[in-house]
């Protein structure tokens, strides 16, 4: 009886090990997974979210020189131009046609290194839909512009330059 009951209290107190174990082998610190029904429900809290403006934008999470976010908006944004950010989308759902390059119209600095305006003059139109996925440089022009009655979620990377 002793052997047994001295194999149960090694086995009692081995869980704490184990489990202690299996959180030092878990996934590595900074590691984040959203699956694709994580991203529906953040795509619905965002739809929820919408105010006047028709739109809604939530981070992720911030890594410190980039970040990301999931956005919906259901109206053409204005026009902007980050000095020092790259933008990675990948449209989630939805269409729009996105423009970059040319010039801002009505261009104000909105804060350090950030520009905005109502439009882009000369800029080329590319189409987005479900899928697609777009790096705009920094520095470069680029808007997104949806037909009345249409909406677009995507996923955001903002990459801060070194």
């Amino acid at each position: 009886m002793d052997g047994k009951v001295t194999m149960r209290r090694l086995a009692v107190l081995a869980i704490p090990v184990v489990f202690l174990w299996a959180s030092a082998t878990g996934d590595p610190p900074g590691f984040a997974i959203w699956t694709a029904s994580d991203l529906r429900a953040h795509r619905v809290q965002l739809q929820q979210r919408m105010g006047a403006n028709k739109t809604a934008s939530e981070t992720l999470a911030d890594y410190g020189h980039y970040r990301t976010m999931l956005a919906h908006r259901e109206v053409s944004g204005g026009a902007e131009s980050h000095e020092k950010t790259a933008d990675l989308f990948v449209v989630e759902e939805g269409e729009a046609t996105l423009v970059v390059g040319g010039e801002i119209v009505d261009r104000k600095t909105t804060a350090p290194g950030e520009v905005r305006g109502t439009d882009i003059r000369g800029g080329e139109q590319h189409p987005l839909g479900a899928g697609d996925m777009v790096h705009i440089p920094a520095g470069v022009p680029h808007q997104v512009l949806l037909e009345p009655g249409h909406g677009i979620t995507y996923l955001v990377v903002k990459v801060e330059g070194r």
